[in-house]
C-alpha cells in the first residue's frame, strides 16, 4: 500500500481484538472444510428466548419500525426499572436508564460524555481489550494496573491511591464478574472501591454484562451503593441476544442529558426491533436459566478435565463463561500457542496477550459458552495434540 495521498489518524493506532482475529482464522479454515470448535469468543450457543423471538415477530408482522428517543423506548426503560427492583432491592427512575446498541456503544457514550482528552481511567491488567482500545482512540488515557491473586485479581482502594501519585485519575472502570478472568468481587469489595471513588470524585463505571452469570459467590450492582455509578450492561450474554446489538446504561442525573446529547448524533436511536425484543427478554428467566445450566455443567467439565491434560493453574470462574488459564508450561507465547492449537488441535481459544500486554503471553482464555458435547471434544483434541 503506497504512502502517498491523505494519512490515516493517529487515533486509529490501536490494538487490535485479537479474539476476533482469531474468529476470523477459524472461519477461513471452517472455509476450507475442517471443523473447528470456538472457545474464542464470548458468544452464546443458545438462541435468543423464545418471548423474544416471538415479540419480534409480531413486530415485524404488523409493526413500523422506526427511530425511538435516543434514550429508547419507555416501554424498555420502564421493564428494566422492573428488573432492578426484583434483582438488587434498587429502584431507578426510568429516566435514568438508557438503551444503546450493544454496551460496546454504552462505553462510547460515557467516555465522551465523562472525560476529556488525556485524562487518565484506571482499568485492570487482565481485562476486556476493547476499554483500552476505545479509550485510546478517543484521545484518552487507559491505566492499567496489574492485579494478581492476592485481591482476588480485582482493583483495590490501594491500587487506585498508588496511580493517583502518578498523576490525577478522573475514572474506573470494573467489570464483576470479569473478562478474561471470570472472577467476581465481593459486595464488600466493590462497595468500598465504589466509596473510594465518590470520596475522590472519581467517575466509577461498573461493567455489569456477565450478571445473571454467577455460579460462586454474590452478585451486586454498584448501584446498591452509590446513585453517582455508572453501570453498563448487555443483553448480549445472559441473555443470548449478540447479534440483535441492544443494552442499556444506568446514569447519575448530571449525565443523563449530555449522554442524550451524543447519542443523537452518534446513533440517533438503538435498533426499535431489538428494543421490543430485549424487553421481551426480560421476562424469560426460566428458560434462560436452562441456559446457565448448561454453562455450569461446561464449567464444571473444564475445572475437572483442563487439569488433568496439562492446564493446572487456572484462575477462579466465579462467573461469566470463561477459563483464564496459565500455559506458560507449554509456551511462552500466547499467539503461537493459540495459533498451532487452532491448525493443529481444531480448537479456538483467545491468546492472553488480548487482555495483559505484559503478563498475558503466558496465558490462554477458553471461553465455555458453546455447546456442552463441544467441549467435551475440545478437551479430547487438547489431550491428543499436547500428548
Amino acid at each position: 500500500m503506497s504512502d502517498s495521498g491523505p494519512k490515516v489518524s493517529r487515533r486509529s493506532d490501536v490494538a487490535p481484538f485479537l479474539a476476533m482475529d482469531v474468529l476470523s482464522e477459524a472461519a477461513r479454515l471452517e472455509g476450507q472444510g475442517r471443523w473447528i470448535i470456538h472457545m474464542e469468543v464470548g458468544q452464546p450457543a443458545a438462541p435468543a428466548p423464545q418471548v423474544a423471538l416471538e415479540a419480534a415477530r409480531e413486530a415485524l408482522e404488523h409493526g413500523r419500525l422506526g427511530y425511538t428517543e435516543a434514550r429508547g423506548h419507555l416501554s424498555l426503560r420502564t421493564r428494566l426499572r422492573q428488573h432492578y427492583r426484583e434483582a438488587y432491592g434498587v429502584d431507578v427512575p426510568e429516566e435514568r436508564f438508557m438503551s444503546t446498541t450493544g454496551s460496546s456503544a454504552g462505553f462510547n457514550l460515557i467516555f465522551l460524555a465523562a472525560f476529556d482528552p488525556d485524562d487518565r481511567i484506571v482499568l485492570t491488567a487482565p481485562g476486556y481489550p476493547a476499554y483500552r482500545n476505545i479509550l485510546k482512540a478517543l484521545g484518552l488515557v487507559p491505566v492499567e494496573i496489574e492485579v494478581g491473586p492476592e485481591t482476588r485479581w480485582s482493583l483495590t482502594p490501594e491500587h487506585i491511591a498508588q496511580a493517583q501519585k502518578d498523576g490525577p485519575v478522573r475514572g474506573v472502570l470494573v467489570a464483576s464478574p470479569a473478562n478474561p478472568t471470570g472472577t467476581m468481587m465481593t459486595p464488600d469489595a466493590l462497595g468500598e472501591l465504589v466509596r473510594y471513588c465518590d470520596d475522590e470524585d472519581i467517575w466509577f463505571i461498573s461493567d455489569e454484562i456477565y450478571h445473571g452469570l454467577v455460579y460462586d459467590g454474590e452478585q451486586t450492582t454498584a448501584l446498591t451503593t452509590s446513585d453517582n455509578a455508572i453501570v453498563i450492561n448487555s443483553f448480549s450474554k445472559y441473555y443470548c441476544m449478540t447479534g440483535w446489538r441492544i443494552g442499556w446504561m444506568v446514569l447519575p442525573e448530571k449525565l443523563m442529558r449530555p449522554v442524550e446529547r451524543i447519542a443523537q448524533s452518534l446513533y440517533i436511536s438503538p435498533p426499535e426491533l431489538s428494543q421490543l425484543a430485549a424487553a421481551a427478554a426480560l421476562d424469560a428467566s426460566d428458560e434462560l436459566e436452562k441456559v446457565k445450566a448448561g454453562y455450569a455443567a461446561n464449567r464444571d467439565l473444564l475445572l475437572d478435565g483442563l487439569p488433568r491434560i496439562g492446564f493446572d493453574k487456572l484462575l477462579p470462574v466465579d462467573g461469566a463463561f470463561y477459563v483464564y488459564a496459565d500455559t506458560s508450561g507449554f509456551s511462552e507465547d500466547s499467539l503461537a500457542f493459540t495459533r498451532a492449537m487452532l491448525h493443529e488441535a481444531g480448537v479456538a481459544a483467545t491468546p492472553g496477550a488480548d487482555f495483559d500486554t505484559r503478563r498475558g503471553a503466558s496465558y490462554t482464555r477458553f471461553s465455555f459458552a458453546g455447546a456442552h458435547e463441544d467441549m467435551k471434544q475440545a478437551l479430547v483434541n487438547l489431550g491428543d495434540w499436547l500428548k
